[in-house]
């Protein structure tokens, strides 16, 4: 199994900078323009661990001094998607950076902590190969697997939230 959890100690500023790296080689690799919007809705997203939604987004932007129409947003938001660079939590209505975007994977497992709001990408061929033995057995094909799980997360379990 592996994991990029914000719920154990990691030198944030260098997963953003990562982020931003693997988003440009994976961008140049497909072709894709990663233009100035896209990439500081990009790092607005990794900036925290914390999903956001489009309207956050758009306060962030608004306070930095720029006002982009809802739509350039969305748009962003969607070609970030498209190119793999972000996940959508559909409990939250909101994004959350992929870890891997260069890294084929079947599904997208998430813990979601209910108070910090913090989100963590887990991925794990077991888990994989239990949903395709049930799909398989059920006749059933799989589109699309996100598993969205929500509790309380380390930090906040040793706080007053527990």
């Amino acid at each position: 199994m592996r994991t990029n959890s914000p719920f154990k100690h990691h030198q944030h500023s260098q997963c953003i900078q990562q982020a931003l790296r693997n988003a440009e080689s994976l961008c140049k690799k497909n072709g894709f323009r990663l233009t100035r919007v896209r990439k500081r809705v990009l790092e607005l997203i990794w900036k925290s661990h914390q999903a956001l939604g489009a309207y956050a987004i758009l306060e962030q932007l608004g306070l930095e001094g720029v006002k982009p129409a809802p739509p350039t947003v969305y748009r962003a938001l969607d070609f970030l998607l498209e190119a793999g660079l972000i996940h959508r939590l559909n409990s939250l209505n909101a994004y959350t950076g992929c870890s891997h975007p260069k890294d084929d994977h079947h599904g997208s497992y998430f813990l979601i902590c209910q108070h910090c709001r913090n989100v963590a990408e887990i991925h794990d061929t077991g888990i994989d190969q239990q949903i395709s033995s049930l799909a398989h057995r059920e006749n059933f094909a799989v589109s699309e697997q996100a598993l969205e799980l929500s509790g309380t997360c380390q930090n906040c379990q040793g706080s007053a939230h527990a």
